[in-house]
């Protein structure tokens, strides 16, 4: 039987902030014409960039601003417009980036569930993929440090999720055993496979209903995190 939950480690692109949401506003924003031409081509594109030089950044075999340079330069040669020697391509992540900045929002579950949780005792957490620069712009632009006690990147870590190290050294800092942590989050692999390996407890975030998890190790809505939590502790 699992040990009662003291803390909640959340995950925070696709689970607290509206990651999708802010690229697409930003891509249409930067790059209009293609958006209008085919938007989720132009957002498909950019999230498989992102997913390909992002990983190559997170093994240590680019830095992070070159990872940001090889996306620019293959999306552009995807539509059509290859970059030449005299373009400044960290002027155009530059501009991609303010966009991509003024369109950060946490999603409408967000406040409600982490003051309710807070009111339940349990320790809060965010343990994120990424530069400990933008991931804590982003907590701070959410207005999310008061309400959660902790904010973890893989950068501070040097290991970056799904290796265990990282949930383990999360749970270490919130003073709590890996058993009594439960990790919320929005991908099955990293946020849920990955965290039980750790022997963390796991529920998938699935808010378009098209994960893979059974249906009691799986919410819709983080709203029913802590009625759910509530009728264990």
């Amino acid at each position: 039987m699992p040990r009662p939950v003291r803390a909640v480690v959340f995950d925070l692109d696709d689970t607290l902030l509206d990651h999708r949401g802010s690229v697409r506003t930003a891509l249409s924003a930067w790059l209009p014409d293609e958006a209008a031409a085919d938007e989720e081509r132009l957002v498909e594109a950019w999230f498989a960039l992102e997913r390909k030089h992002y990983a190559r950044w997170e093994a240590g075999q680019i830095s992070f601003q070159e990872q940001r340079r090889r996306r620019i330069r293959e999306l552009y040669a995807l539509l059509g417009r290859p970059i030449s020697a005299a373009d400044d391509v960290d002027a155009l992540f530059a501009d991609y980036l303010a966009h991509y900045t003024s369109a950060w929002r946490a999603f409408d579950d967000v406040r409600p569930t982490l003051t309710q949780l807070r009111r339940l005792g349990f320790a809060l957490a965010v343990l994120t993929n990424g530069s400990s620069a933008q991931q804590h712009a982003k907590v701070h632009a959410l207005r999310l440090l008061e309400r959660v006690d902790l904010v973890v990147t893989s950068e501070e870590l040097d290991v970056a999720k799904p290796d265990p190290r990282a949930y383990r050294r999360t749970c270490d800092r919130v003073s709590v055993d890996p058993d009594e942590a439960l990790h919320v989050g929005d991908r099955y692999d990293v946020d849920v496979v990955g965290a039980r390996a750790a022997g963390l407890q796991a529920l998938h975030l699935d808010r378009h209903g098209r994960g893979q998890e059974t249906s009691g190790s799986r919410i819709a809505s983080l709203l029913e995190l802590a009625p759910r939590l509530a009728l264990v502790t």
